[in-house]
Order: C-alpha cells, then sequence, then structure tokens
C-alpha cells in the first residue's frame, strides 16, 4: 500500500469526522453531506485514487482541465463544473458534467440551453450568488437573484436545483457563518415561492477551511480540495 494512498486515507478520514459532528449539530446524518472533491491541478492517478477511495463527485474550476480529465479518468464518476464559467466555453463541457455550480447571469444560461438542447440533455444547475458583496467574487446579487430565477425557469433544458456561494477567506470560519446563514435563508424564501422549474435541493457553500461551519448552516454539498489532497505547490 503506498504512501500516497494511505495520505489520502487519512485525509479523508479525518474530514468525514469532521462532517459527522457538523451534520449531527445540524440535526442531520453524514450521508445529506456530498463531497465534491476540488481536482484543480491535481494529477489523474491521485484523482483515481480517490475515487476508489469511494469519492466519486469531482469538482473542476477550468474547463480545459475537466474535459482533459474527463477523457483521462476511466472511472465511474460525476463531474461538477465549480469555477466561473465562460459563455464560449460552454460547449466543451455541457455533455460531460452533472452539475454547473456557478451560473450567475443570464446570457450563461442562455448558452447553457442552447447546447443542451443540441445534445438533447437536461442541465441541473445552482445560481451562483455573492452573498459577501465581494468585487472580485462572481455571483448575482441578492436584489437580482428571483429576476434572474424567474427568467432562467422557463428553459426547457435547464433545471434550478439550488444555490451556491464562496465565502470571503478567513482563517476564523466563525466570521463567515453569516455569509452561509444568509444563503441558507435565500434558499428557504425562494423554496416558499414555488416556483416551477426551481428546487431548493443543493445548498453548495464551504471549502477546506470553512466546510465545517457552512454544514452547520445548511450546506449539503462542500467543495474540498486542500483538506484532502494537501497544499498545492
Amino acid at each position: 500500500m503506498n504512501s500516497e494512498l494511505d495520505y489520502l486515507r487519512e485525509n479523508l478520514k479525518c474530514i468525514m469526522n469532521k462532517i459527522e459532528k457538523a451534520a449531527t449539530k445540524s440535526g442531520r446524518k453524514p450521508d445529506d453531506i456530498t463531497i465534491v472533491a476540488v481536482t484543480k491541478t491535481i494529477e489523474p492517478d491521485k484523482i483515481m485514487a480517490i475515487i476508489d477511495l469511494g469519492l466519486i463527485e469531482l469538482g473542476e474550476n477550468r474547463v480545459q482541465e475537466l474535459a482533459k480529465k474527463y477523457d483521462i479518468i476511466n472511472r465511474k464518476c460525476n463531474w461538477h463544473h465549480i469555477g466561473n464559467l465562460q459563455t464560449n466555453k460552454v460547449k466543451y463541457i455541457v455533455d460531460k458534467v452533472k452539475l454547473i455550480h456557478s451560473v450567475d447571469r443570464i446570457e450563461l444560461a442562455q448558452e447553457i440551453q442552447k447546447k443542451a438542447e443540441k445534445y438533447g440533455r437536461i442541465i441541473d444547475i445552482l445560481i451562483q450568488v455573492n452573498v459577501s458583496l465581494e468585487e472580485t467574487k462572481s455571483g448575482v446579487f441578492e436584489e437580482n437573484l428571483i429576476e434572474l430565477i424567474n427568467k432562467i425557469s422557463v428553459f426547457e433544458n435547464i433545471k434550478i436545483k439550488g444555490l451556491m456561494t464562496l465565502a470571503p477567506y478567513d482563517e476564523n470560519p466563525e466570521k463567515v457563518r453569516d455569509v452561509f446563514r444568509k444563503l441558507r435563508n435565500l434558499s428557504i424564501d425562494i423554496e416558499q415561492k414555488n416556483l416551477d422549474n426551481v428546487s431548493m435541493e443543493f445548498l453548495s457553500m464551504g471549502m477546506s477551511n470553512d466546510y465545517e461551519v457552512a454544514i452547520e448552516e445548511g450546506a449539503n454539498i462542500v467543495r474540498i480540495g486542500t483538506a484532502l489532497f494537501g497544499r498545492r505547490s
């Protein structure tokens, strides 16, 4: 058994223990939480190793990396696009992804609809919300969220499945708890509107440094890279 596999196994065990505690705190089971392993810059052999350890939800930030790894990795797995997505890159991933986490504008949704229709696919998406109002982050602002959801909900080849956000990085995750709580409250408000073609099934929030707090505040998808694979060089 190689040391690389042992390292990944130990990291995963630690993550699972923390998820169990956070899920219990929020009145849920660990099985209610999905880990999306963030594979940005990670070599295919390491990705195959974590798939063998049972993590089959994989998240890529970059379209080219996703498309390349999709062709290389011959394992049963599901790909998520979790980064900023340009409209001209949609065509490269629309036949490959299980979920797009980062839809934040109508032009992007229109392109996903067009390409999904061409491939005869229904694409599940999350709406990315810029809860923290950071200029450097993508995402629709809260005041424009319902308008965007209403516009996208009419597309036949897209299903809105929930919300996603990126919290500001802070050494103390307690300082970003309000960001997660706010997204959770937004999802509850939207769910209560009973909009056609819109469900708030997924709340994608929390990364390596703050996923425990995110889970406590209602996340059921966490995007974890560094805590699993170690710091990228």
